[in-house]
């Protein structure tokens, strides 16, 4: 059976984020946003979905590449796909990225699932059916009762341990925010927290990725005595060396890389040069589900974790699939948002967590997404 076409819906639905002027998510006012819905259907009739945003996955990457590299293929050939799309991108110019590649690769994930009636985490391995959560904040802003000071982020932290979270991963401040990057307002924001959940539950700190070696010596020291679980992109991650150097400094384990490309190719690179200590691997940065299991499996060949970057129903079914990671990315989370209220264009969440901090796998097929197909069909906007 050969998969017949592809087609992108674009959703209108209404959102709570809001995006300052370097692109970070913050809890703001409710306003209309827009969503892409990506559709494989195979000859039977069975479809696969993936959602993204409507930038990636425009109609010239549909036409020029999707289409090209997956249409009168068999249904299950993901790999044979992603293989050839993989070649298309060397031409494309930067046109197809990591990201837009996630996005057709989810999907025929999605597509096997629910044409064999299984979830896509057990078509990977299924190792396990639940997995702690760590709560992952938006990154700091300027707003009061928000995440504008330590003793915020403290009760804030407290609050999510209430909740049943067993770990919690700290964004700090970064531009435009007035005082950021600033190393002494981060390690007051760490110890603030560390003293407001006491010491069983794990901490970790997404840095902010522009500090330099020294800085980010000065936080890593600091986390190292706080007994923090990783310490994740506090530098640009062009520079391996830099990390490979923080590793040989700092006791806190050093977690990477997170957001450059190369995907399974360039994170063996990091294993081999010893610049983490833990492997970072996710579904949308890394190329896709296909890619991100690679790097898992590369991660355990060495006896090292890779925790998964990223929240969503892809990075859920990886992480349900390997038993190298110890914590699945449930956020961004922020005191003026409710994390678990489903957008318009699903009928719930798939990440729900239990009162002891475990998401468990959903058990329907494919990526486990539960879709509002009527809410869709009454608010596109566009198709293609």
């Amino acid at each position: 059976m050969k998969i017949e076409s592809i087609s992108v819906d674009v959703i209108r639905y209404e959102s709570k984020l809001a995006r300052d002027s370097a692109g970070h998510a913050h809890a703001g006012k409710p306003s209309e946003a827009q969503i892409a819905m990506l559709s494989i259907t195979a000859e039977d009739g069975t479809k696969g979905y993936a959602f993204a945003p409507k930038e990636l996955i425009r109609p010239y990457i549909v036409e020029n590449y999707f289409k090209k590299a997956a249409i009168g293929k068999p249904v299950h050939a993901r790999e044979l796909i992603w293989q050839d799309l993989w070649l298309r991108q060397r031409g494309s110019g930067a046109q197809l990225t990591d990201r837009a590649m996630a996005v057709l690769d989810q999907a025929l994930w999605d597509l096997a699932g629910r044409q064999l009636n299984v979830p896509v985490y057990q078509l990977l391995g299924g190792a396990r059916n639940k997995v702690k959560a760590y709560a992952s904040t938006m990154c700091g802003d300027e707003t009061q009762g928000g995440l504008s000071t330590p003793e915020e982020y403290a009760r804030f932290a407290e609050d999510l341990v209430a909740r049943g979270y067993q770990g919690i991963k700290l964004h700090t401040w970064m531009p435009p925010v007035s005082f950021a990057p600033s190393v002494e307002m981060d390690i007051r924001a760490c110890e603030a927290v560390r003293e407001a959940v006491g010491p069983n539950v794990a901490l970790m700190l997404d840095g902010y990725h522009w500090y330099n070696r020294m800085d980010a010596l000065k936080i890593g020291r600091a986390l190292s005595r706080l007994d923090f679980a990783w310490f994740e992109e506090p530098m640009p991650e062009d520079s391996m060396e830099s990390y490979r150097w923080l590793t040989q400094q700092v006791d806190v384990p050093v977690i990477g890389p997170e957001t450059i490309g190369g995907k399974h190719q360039s994170r063996a690179s990091w294993v081999q040069h010893n610049a983490c200590d833990i492997l970072r691997a996710g579904v949308a940065n890394g190329g896709g589900i296909t890619p991100c299991i690679k790097a898992a499996h590369l991660a355990e060949a060495f006896g090292m974790d890779c925790e998964i970057h990223g929240n969503g129903a892809p990075n859920l079914a990886v992480v349900g699939a390997i038993t190298n990671c110890q914590w699945y990315e449930r956020g961004l989370l922020h005191p003026h948002m409710d994390y678990d209220e489903a957008p318009a264009y699903l009928n719930v969440i798939v990440d729900e967590m239990d009162a002891q901090g475990f998401v468990h796998l959903p058990d329907r097929p494919g990526l486990g997404e539960s879709i509002n197909f009527e809410y869709i069909q009454n608010n596109t906007s566009e198709s293609y």
